[in-house]
């Protein structure tokens, strides 16, 4: 694993605006970074991330089959009761999943540590589907990067295929895409995965969360009245537990991407659970609940909220006292404390990769690097290639 020095592409912001790659740079902050890049061998994306990934994938099912059945659990992980036999009813129907990013430390050399699931309504999806695939091609066409250069990214490839499966099942003859208002990183989001359910043939029509409301008869609508009845959603689970209109989902009959069940996964409390049924599991880092923090007295250790974005309100402690945190609007809900192992350091930059599934599969990766230890939303986005 080696951080590598390259050239921009000349004009790449124009066919960036060309391409609706409006989030390239925000706040007047640059995003994605092209002057660099992450080099892999194929024995460290097979072996070190794609075969952990799809091991853990499977172990986060397995805890969903434990919590859903179990209301001490469900209250553990801070699901309001209303939601806990529409949870269980999602996982017993088998509703499917789109996609989802596993976060991890790894080096290189030494097992790949898990650090959270993202798995309700991970963003970075176009940048890695798309945009750092064409920044691949355009330099091996230049000649900047070795014409057997690769990049472990099946991502749009199975996107486009997960929507032709659900579009041949009865339930999901259309589709509504749905985020909120003036998230320009968001909406890029969903235009990318419109796009892909287009190429797909499904029909799909969107919708701003803001605009949605109900009818008398109990259904979500759109702006224009039409009646919800699937929808991509870029909104977590959490927020529509805790909202005034959260009532009405158990009744709507809305077919939901992601499925009510991901609200397990994609909360923190799935780390502790994780440790707690696969100890001392390689890829896995020590994790407890907050009546279990006597047992984070000794070493460095990090404090996560159960409902958090982005790397907010993130501290990393140790006997002493806190070393570092980041500010945010999260943590009512109580936290979970996770072993601390530190992200790699390259170029003083720290290093996180984002692994990728669509459909239960392993689809590719991302690299984010800071100079802050807690990788947060601003995180810079670099990309990467295979050789070797």
């Amino acid at each position: 694993m080696l951080r590598q020095i390259i050239a921009e592409r000349p004009q790449w912001r124009t066919a960036a605006q060309e391409y609706g790659f409006n989030f390239h740079t925000m706040y007047g902050e640059p995003y994605w970074q092209e002057d660099a890049y992450y080099q892999f061998s194929l024995k460290q994306i097979e072996d070190d991330l794609e075969d952990p990934t799809q091991e853990l994938h499977q172990m986060c099912l397995a805890v969903v089959d434990v919590v859903a059945r179990d209301a001490q659990w469900l209250e553990q992980f801070s699901i309001p009761e209303l939601f806990w036999q529409p949870i269980l009813d999602s996982w017993e129907a088998s509703e499917p999943s789109l996609y989802s990013r596993m976060d991890f430390a790894y080096d290189g050399t030494n097992p790949a540590k898990l650090l959270e699931n993202n798995a309700d309504t991970p963003t970075s999806l176009y940048e890695t589907g798309f945009w750092q695939w064409l920044w691949l091609e355009d330099n091996i066409k230049s000649g900047a990067l070795p014409a057997n250069s690769d990049q472990f990214n099946s991502l749009q490839e199975k996107l486009v295929h997960r929507f032709r499966n659900l579009k041949n099942t009865e339930q999901w003859h259309n589709i509504h895409f749905a985020c909120c208002k003036d998230t320009a990183e968001d909406r890029g989001t969903v235009q990318y995965l419109q796009d892909c359910a287009e190429a797909a043939e499904l029909t799909q029509h969107f919708s701003f969360i803001e605009d949605m409301g109900i009818s008398p008869e109990g259904f979500f609508t759109d702006k224009l009245d039409r009646v919800i009845s699937q929808c991509f959603k870029l909104y977590p689970w959490e927020f529509m537990f805790a909202e005034e209109f959260g009532q009405y989902v158990p009744e709507a009959q809305v077919n939901w991407l992601e499925p009510m069940w991901k609200s397990i996964v994609s909360n923190k409390a799935l780390l502790p659970m994780l440790w707690r049924l696969f100890p001392e599991h390689p890829n896995l880092l020590p994790a407890y609940f907050a009546n279990e923090q006597h047992l984070t007295t000794r070493g460095k250790w990090v404090k996560k909220p159960i409902f958090s974005r982005e790397g907010a309100n993130i501290s990393i402690f140790n006997e002493s006292g806190i070393l570092t945190e980041s500010s945010g609007p999260y943590g009512a809900e109580g936290f979970i404390y996770q072993a601390y192992t530190p992200l790699p350091k390259f170029a003083d930059k720290h290093t996180l990769i984002g692994s990728w599934l669509v459909d239960d599969l392993p689809a590719g990766i991302s690299v984010r690097e800071d100079t802050s230890a807690i990788t947060q939303d601003m995180s810079r986005f670099l990309p990467h290639i295979i050789l070797g």
